[in-house]
């Protein structure tokens, strides 16, 4: 077993080998950090409060994995990117794709994206998913579908709402209100564009929809000329994570900036969070973006550098007590820097503003690309690799 301390008042780093696959190949790309395998045995982490955590490789051999679900019966849903619905079945990775996943356009970060199960699942067996659907000329439309799980695969897919078509769109993300409704996340990746604000389209938005796709009546733009009905807020930019506070019914996401300036946002109805007139971040030629002003909403809290957001999740478990109520959150690099993945724990107070934050799972140099809790109340993480695993995040003690 690999043992990894970090004394964090000193920022010293005493590793061991063993445990850890070795490096894979030249480093990944300009300043990069050499590739790295997932661990192929548990590895201890010293941590901030919590202290001892225990890394645990579920599965791996996953390509690209984008987004988790966990079943009643325990098994685990995860989407590929590629296009494929993968269950992991007693810890073992099925060979066989779940059946029933459309056709999808996978370039870039479009694909087969997130997941999430319908809160009456239980009863209905409803699987929700976003993806990238094919269209004409090569363009896309970011899509919300559905099925019905069953033995065989999934049944009765049906796409609820798609955005426009576009040449390229960001990721989507997916989470169901305590009211049943679902928020929806598309991105804009383009700062020429300007669809974020742009009344008449859907990219760059947080789009609010009942559980059958159609529009709720009480969305803040519903019946205002000129604006799409669905959008519930907009300016934003590429939109990687959102999650929905148990708790206290906050709606949260999680934003990538061009180049650094990353952000969490709680987004309130009818609000605009200014991509891409202003930013947190640069361009990527290196220069300034206006800054933050008034008209737009202000983020709870940015990275700089940036570590590129994607999956978050509040706490509420008893397996980790010190860390109840912390905001965890993936990160695909720091700084621009390939190789430099991270889970971050950030801590809020009661009026939700940060009081400190730590770095996690840095060492395995792996891009976490979600987090979840599990219905046993230990954290799991996915990396996005071509070699993606699925990692149980435990106490030692």
């Amino acid at each position: 077993m690999l043992i990894l301390m970090r004394h964090l008042s000193f920022l010293f780093l005493t590793v061991s080998t063993t445990g850890l696959m070795a490096q894979v190949g030249p480093p990944a790309g300009v300043g990069g950090i050499p590739h790295m395998e997932p661990p192929s045995a548990p590895v201890i982490f010293d941590t901030a409060e919590q202290h001892k955590i225990r890394v645990t490789t579920v599965v791996h051999g996953l390509e690209h994995p984008w987004a988790m679900a966990f079943l009643p019966d325990g098994d685990i849903l995860i989407t590929e990117r590629p296009g494929r619905l993968r269950i992991v079945r007693d810890g073992a990775l099925d060979p066989q794709p779940v059946a029933g996943i459309p056709k999808v356009r996978a370039v870039r970060m479009a694909g087969l994206l997130d997941l999430a199960l319908h809160p009456k699942f239980a009863e209905n067996r409803l699987v929700y998913f976003t993806y990238s659907k094919p269209g004409p000329d090569n363009n896309l439309a970011v899509t919300l579908a559905r099925g019905r799980f069953e033995k065989t695969g999934l049944a009765d897919v049906q796409d609820l709402f798609s955005c426009e078509f576009t040449p390229e769109a960001g990721g989507s993300r997916i989470a169901f209100a305590p009211d049943g409704t679902i928020f929806m996340t598309t991105g804009d990746i383009s700062q020429t564009d300007k669809l974020a604000q742009n009344r008449a389209s859907d990219y760059g938005k947080i789009l609010r929809l009942k559980d059958d796709g159609t529009i709720p009546s009480d969305n803040p733009f519903a019946g205002k000329p000129g604006y799409k009905p669905e959008i519930y807020s907009m300016g934003h930019r590429d939109q990687l994570a959102l999650t929905i506070n148990p708790l206290t019914g906050a709606v949260v996401n999680g934003e990538a900036g061009p180049m650094n300036g990353d952000r969490v946002n709680l987004i309130l109805p009818g609000k605009n969070y200014g991509w891409p007139l202003v930013s947190y971040g640069r361009a990527y030629d290196g220069s300034p973006m206006p800054p933050m002003g008034q008209g737009f909403e202000p983020a709870l809290i940015t990275w700089e550098p940036g570590i590129t957001p994607s999956g978050m999740v509040f706490y509420t478990g008893d397996r980790f007590p010190a860390w109840k109520g912390n905001l965890f959150v993936g990160g695909l690099r720091r700084g621009e820097i390939p190789g430099t993945g991270s889970l971050e724990r950030v801590v809020f107070n009661d009026r939700m503003w940060e009081q400190r934050r730590e770095s996690l799972l840095t060492e395995l140099h792996q891009r976490i690309r979600d987090v979840r809790q599990g219905p046993d109340g230990l954290l799991y993480v996915l990396t996005d690799e071509d070699n993606g695993a699925l990692l149980r995040i435990e106490p030692a003690n």
